[in-house]
């Protein structure tokens, strides 16, 4: 019911119980009129019912009325009881709901029942919930993603990436790297991919070659320059062709055992130590750094903006199948279903308990907060109604009792 309508049902219940006492008090004035014109014995009866119906009646209105306001507007001791208890009333209720359904034994069956996966399972297999779900998570990524300030991104990625580059231990990572390379003989793949390079790279090197001659022997470059400068580039060719062709070749073992050579002095060397680290500090210096964090977030945000808006993108599609995947999982994973379950059902139950108290203060706190006459209009209107009936019942209960007296008193002394 809406607080209008339980004034409106207090209201018409006050009426029934004031008419009622009002109607007594008629037939109670009109017997006392009817006994001094008459001597029927049956007026007396109904004499003592009115009468003791008034006083049924009106002192449950006091009894009644006093619980909520002073009657008639009287300062009676123990009267408008509710607004003078006020602070107490919000103690003992708060202390009554937290002794009598707060406490472990009242709490732990209903937590057990609780199926909250099913609840999230029967929302989720719908397809339209997923949708909706699909959609609020992209609004959000698209949200934050937006409302991120570029330059604080950037400052953090260029400050981030250059503590991470500089934990690494740059001789341990060297120094592994090629030990991963010789274990997968990946220096050979390396030698093959170089030597067809540098072939291409000598053979226009021809002119150079004929250059340099004439720069320090120009007598020898005029008569043969030209032959010289062929045969040496034929030279470097054909000993480039027998590395590569060869996989036993000489160059090839000397590059291996150089490799291993080299791997625990890099590991182990101060200097190598040294000139790693001031190799890494010239080629990423922070401007650099900056730009490269730079670059990096410009790409992510431009890839993550334009998935948020496909469909088909590759984002949107993981984030479905995800969806779908949950769903199933929460339907048919009952090993998962009775984790979360356990999870969930744990953690309330402790909440509760843990917050019996913060439970006690709060219904306290808000009656006493509470103006005492709002507290008495509140509670008048939840149960007004009923104790309007204790005013009828009174007012008929009274006259019966009067009545009974009257006819005992009749039968026993005339």
């Amino acid at each position: 019911m809406t607080e209008e309508q339980k004034k409106n049902n207090l209201k018409k219940h006050k009426a029934i119980a004031t008419g009622l006492f009002v109607a007594m008090m008629i037939v109670y004035f009109l017997m006392v009129y009817l006994a001094q014109h008459s001597d029927a014995k049956w007026i007396g009866y109904v004499e003592a019912f009115a009468e003791a119906a008034m006083v049924g009646a009106l002192a449950d209105w006091f009894a009644v009325t006093a619980l909520f306001r002073y009657p008639l507007g009287i300062k009676i001791p123990h009267t408008n009881l509710i607004e003078n208890s006020k602070n107490a009333i919000g103690d003992n209720l708060g202390q009554f709901v937290t002794d009598n359904f707060l406490t472990p034994k009242t709490i732990r069956p209903y937590i057990e029942k609780l199926e909250v996966v099913k609840f999230a399972a029967d929302w989720l297999n719908k397809a339209s919930n997923q949708k909706s779900l699909q959609e609020e998570l992209i609004n959000f990524s698209k949200k934050v993603v937006n409302d991120l300030d570029d330059k604080d991104v950037v400052d953090f990625i260029s400050l981030k990436g250059d503590e991470i580059l500089k934990q690494f231990d740059l001789p341990e990572l060297v120094s592994s790297s090629l030990e991963y390379i010789l274990e997968k003989e990946k220096h050979d793949e390396i030698l093959e991919a170089i030597i067809p390079k540098a072939k291409e790279y000598i053979l226009q090197s021809d002119l150079i070659i004929k250059d340099k001659l004439n720069e320090k022997h120009p007598v020898i470059s005029f008569f043969a320059g030209k032959k010289i400068s062929k045969g040496v580039v034929e030279g470097v060719i054909s000993f480039l062709d027998e590395i590569e062709e060869d996989r036993e070749h000489p160059v090839r073992q000397n590059i291996e055992q150089l490799i291993r050579d080299n791997i625990l002095n890099i590991k182990e060397s101060p200097e190598w130590r040294a000139k790693l680290e001031s190799l890494r500090d010239d080629f990423i210096t922070p401007e650099r750094f900056h730009d490269y964090a730079f670059d990096l977030w410009t790409a992510i945000r431009e890839n993550l903006t334009e998935s948020f808006d496909d469909q088909n993108s590759a984002l949107q599609i993981y984030i479905q199948k995800n969806i779908q995947k949950l769903a199933e999982n929460l339907t048919d994973n009952q090993e998962m279903i009775d984790k979360i379950n356990g999870w969930v059902r744990h953690f309330i139950y402790r909440m509760i308990l843990r917050n019996v108290g913060e439970v006690e203060d709060l219904i306290s706190k808000t009656v006493g907060d509470w103006e005492g006459k709002q507290l008495s209009e509140k509670l008048e209107l939840e149960v007004g109604k009923d104790l309007q009936f204790i005013r009828i019942n009174g007012t008929l209960v009274g006259g019966l009792v009067g009545l009974i007296i009257y006819v005992i008193t009749q039968f026993v002394f005339h």
